[in-house]
């Protein structure tokens, strides 16, 4: 029975290690979660840094993904049960007053396991 606890504990802890660790961004972290749909402007300012760290963010788990940026903005499930995040970079139409025309966004696609394979901002 020890044994066998122990066979499952050693099995458990190598598989919850396999996985990417959540790296460390050089944005506030703070205002970057305040600034929900980029209405206070505070995400416009980090768009430089972002677009330089983005890729830090390739091969990290949604839920990896959502405890370093919070929740996204939107979200939208794809064909072949991928997924996309959208985190607004610019002052969006949610916002009050709502803006016009496109505003720059950080793209997250996911895949089917739920990693992340695509970053982009548009």
């Amino acid at each position: 029975m020890k044994r066998q606890l122990l066979v499952s504990t050693i099995f458990i802890l190598l598989i919850s290690s396999c996985g990417r660790s959540t790296p460390t961004l050089t944005i506030d972290l703070n205002q970057w979660t305040e600034d929900r749909n980029g209405c206070l402007g505070l995400r416009s300012k980090m768009m430089d840094v972002m677009e330089r760290e983005k890729e830090k963010l390739l091969g990290l788990t949604e839920q990896q993904i959502i405890t370093l940026l919070s929740r996204p903005d939107q979200n939208e499930l794809y064909k072949r049960n991928q997924k996309f995040y959208y985190y607004y970079l610019e002052p969006s139409q949610q916002c009050v007053p709502p803006t016009t025309g496109h505003a720059m966004q950080l793209v997250i696609r996911f895949n089917a396991m739920g990693v992340a394979k695509e970053i982009s901002i548009e």
